[in-house]
């Protein structure tokens, strides 16, 4: 059984990092960061987005807007359904992002080149976030399933009322 302190000492070292890349100038939040890496690679739909970047709704529409409104992305609508909105980066975005790759990697890159096992390192982050997906994945799973069950389960608890305030002549 591993012991759970190696657990805590590396969640403090993750949060460590965390506040150290809040704290790069990349012109950028980690948070605009993120999400403007997502929309990169084409426009995204609000909700796809929303579950990748794990973070609420109206979080993702308070980020957009900041986007929106810096002139780092725009909202397009979607050909054939109006309602489905995309983000996309503008060319200001797209220079915004390269300036923070450049910043975050500089800085991560000495941190990383200082142990000498670079490979093994970013080897192990990957398989981190693999992890992370995948339970993410299998929560919204799981989630969905249960919501599925929720309306089956009303009507049988209805019916089982329903037979229950019957007289016990008619059941």
């Amino acid at each position: 059984m591993s012991d759970p302190q190696d657990a805590i000492s590396a969640v403090l070292t993750v949060l460590r990092v965390t506040r150290v890349l809040e704290r790069i100038d990349a012109g950028i939040s980690p948070q605009q960061y993120r999400m403007l890496k997502m929309i990169g690679a084409g426009g995204e739909r609000s909700a796809r987005l929303a579950e990748k970047l794990a973070v609420a709704r109206p979080t993702l529409t308070s980020i957009g807007d900041s986007l929106v409104a810096a002139g780092l992305a725009t909202r397009q609508a979607e050909p054939g359904d109006r309602r489905v909105v995309r983000l996309c980066l503008t060319p200001a975005g797209q220079a915004a992002v390269e300036r923070a790759d450049a910043a975050y990697a500089a800085w991560f890159g000495e941190v990383l080149d200082h142990f000498g096992e670079r490979a093994e390192i970013l080897h192990a982050i990957g398989l981190l976030d693999d992890a992370m997906t995948e339970r993410r994945r299998a929560r919204l799973a799981a989630d969905a399933a249960a919501q599925a069950a929720q309306p089956a389960q009303s009507a049988a608890q209805t019916a089982r009322a329903a037979q229950a305030a019957q007289p016990a002549g008619q059941r």
